[in-house]
């Protein structure tokens, strides 16, 4: 176990890092990135989380449990609609502000508005830490479904579309008033529950391997309902965006390049 851990904590690292380069972009940028930039970036990152969900989530978790001698679909389809609900209720709970709006979202509070867009993107990061750390974690039991590569491959990716989430919440924190190295900080914490919620799945999952599969598709579903409730809306802002389009599309292609080339 100690082993796993450490392949966890050194994967959902690499995640961590891409949010805290992210939010350094506040050192780079005196105003904040246009809404064609956001639309970039935003579609980029559903793009990579729809891939890692599919190639490196949920067909994992199939082929994993049909390893067991269990049923391919039920734990892929059970685990990915439990995870949906997860994110439903933390988004329904959480007081949270997206960038760019005034509407509060979850349960009424005092929590300022730099609280609160920190807690936007931190919901974001959570499914995220799961998928990097239970990726790593089955990697290094050295099975057949999953290696040590293809982890690496989803931790790269999700780093990748960490860069633009950690610039998201960032940049607006120094609108709203925060100095460089302040917004700077909370940027990058807001990715610190990624490997906090890594290890936590890795050690719940770990004590029972059967229900990996069931983890593995919680993850996805997790990710995908942040992709379909808020990423892609966000990256189209309302109207017709060709630039949001294909931005998902390239996302989507990298990752799948990423995980099918390394796994």
């Amino acid at each position: 176990m100690s082993s796993n851990l450490t392949y966890v904590f050194l994967g959902t690292g690499i995640a961590f890092l891409g949010t805290s380069i992210g939010a350094a972009s506040v050192f780079f940028f005196r105003k904040g990135v246009s809404k064609k930039s956001e639309r970039i970036f935003l579609g980029f990152a559903a793009g990579i989380m729809i891939a890692a969900s599919v190639f490196s989530l949920l067909i994992p978790a199939m082929e994993f449990s049909e390893a067991q001698g269990g049923s391919k679909w039920i734990p892929a389809a059970g685990g990915f609609f439990l995870g949906c609900l997860f994110l439903f209720f933390l988004d329904q709970l959480i007081p949270h502000l997206h960038p760019g709006t005034k509407k509060t979202e979850g349960l009424k509070s005092s929590f300022r508005r730099t609280t609160m867009l920190v807690f936007a993107v931190t919901l974001h990061n959570i499914p995220e830490g799961m998928a990097v750390g239970l990726a790593f974690s089955l990697a290094g039991t050295g099975n057949e479904v999953f290696s040590l590569a293809a982890a690496f491959a989803l931790a790269i990716g999700i780093g990748l579309q960490n860069l633009p989430e950690g610039a998201a919440i960032s940049l607006p924190l120094k609108g709203e008033g925060c100095s460089n190295l302040k917004a700077f900080a909370y940027g990058s914490l807001s990715g610190i529950v990624e490997p906090i919620f890594g290890v936590l799945a890795v050690l719940v999952a770990g004590s029972v391997v059967s229900l990996m599969p069931w983890f593995l598709s919680f993850a996805a579903g997790a990710m995908i309902y942040v992709v379909v409730e808020e990423l892609i809306p966000e990256a189209h802002l309302g109207e017709h965006s060709h630039f949001g389009t294909w931005s998902v599309l390239i996302g989507f292609l990298i990752m799948m390049i990423l995980d099918i080339a390394l796994g």
